[in-house]
């Protein structure tokens, strides 16, 4: 097979797999990606995400991710779920974490892609990615047209929106390369205005360290004074910037049965949030996400916004 069947061959294989969208790019240095994340870094937008300021060339070089890299392929996975569970006036999760840990049910699908590009290609050496290494997984799916970065620093599809979750393989092939998609935010600055605590301080340029899924999973100590009653009821994650983006009116909901919450997620009351034990934590949440803050993590984000 030459790189135009290679090409063909992974792009069916991602959509029987699931995937919604798949672009593939050169992998090459991301050389305008290297200027804008030494400047974020420098702002201090990573807050206390340490990690960030780690392996700055492997971020920028998929080469040194994986030796005489060729190919960057690019993934979109739905995860817009049937019901939104936000109400108005009551505790709320973000989206993606409402049923099993995505980090596990993309992974699953890409590591099948992986030996299956292998079982019919031959010998190709390949690393899959979701969102476990220090890849600039925005910057390849723009490269490879699947979206543009919008304003709120996601990436924007216009049949899609942007309630999915972004995937690679790197893979030492060489394949046909798509081009880039197009910027149509325009004029719009709906996700800047909504954010409420001001984390959206230009276009196109998120400050990490503002942001209320940074305060309510990644930071782990106490949450600061100064944005007590701004977090509009989130307790796991922030959605605001997604609701509000005029693109997400072509959100479709996922096919994706490890992705359905729990039943019991859904009658959940702000009674129950306050009372939540760690019976019940462990039963709602028993693979997803939201482990990541743990029961006590979870309790001091309700304690933030109830005191």
């Amino acid at each position: 097979m030459n790189a135009q069947q290679h090409t063909q061959l992974i792009k069916t294989k991602a959509q029987s797999l699931g995937f919604s969208f798949c672009g593939i790019s050169k992998a090459e240095f991301l050389e305008d990606e290297a200027p804008k994340l030494e400047e974020w870094l420098k702002r201090g937008y990573q807050g206390k995400m340490h990690y960030l300021e780690n392996h700055f060339d492997k971020r920028l070089d998929p080469t040194l991710l994986v030796p005489g890299a060729k190919s960057v392929i690019s993934l979109v996975y739905n995860y817009y779920p049937q019901h939104d569970l936000a109400k108005e006036g009551s505790l709320k999760v973000a989206k993606y974490a409402y049923g099993e840990d995505y980090h596990q049910v993309v992974k699953d699908k890409l590591k099948l892609f992986l030996q299956e590009i292998q079982d019919e290609v031959g010998e190709v050496s390949g690393r899959v990615f979701v969102d476990s290494a220090p890849v600039m997984e925005r910057a390849w799916a723009s490269k490879s047209g699947l979206g543009w970065a919008g304003k709120n620093s996601l990436l924007l599809n216009r049949e899609l929106g942007s309630f999915f979750f972004l995937a690679e393989i790197i893979l030492d092939l060489e394949l046909e390369y798509d081009g880039p998609a197009k910027d149509y935010c325009g004029t719009c600055t709906a996700c800047m205005d909504a954010c409420p605590t001001d984390a959206i301080p230009q276009p196109y340029v998120v400050d990490g360290s503002k942001c209320i899924s940074y305060f309510t999973i990644e930071l782990k100590e106490e949450i600061p004074a100064d944005v007590k009653g701004k977090f509009e009821n989130w307790i796991f994650g922030c959605d605001i910037c997604q609701d509000v983006c005029p693109w997400n009116k072509f959100s479709k909901p996922t096919t994706e049965t490890r992705f359905r919450p729990h039943d019991d997620l859904e009658k959940m009351n702000d009674k129950d949030w306050v009372e939540i034990t760690q019976e019940v934590f462990e039963k709602l949440f028993k693979r997803s996400a939201v482990k990541r803050t743990k029961l006590e993590g979870l309790k001091r984000n309700i304690e933030f916004l109830r005191s």
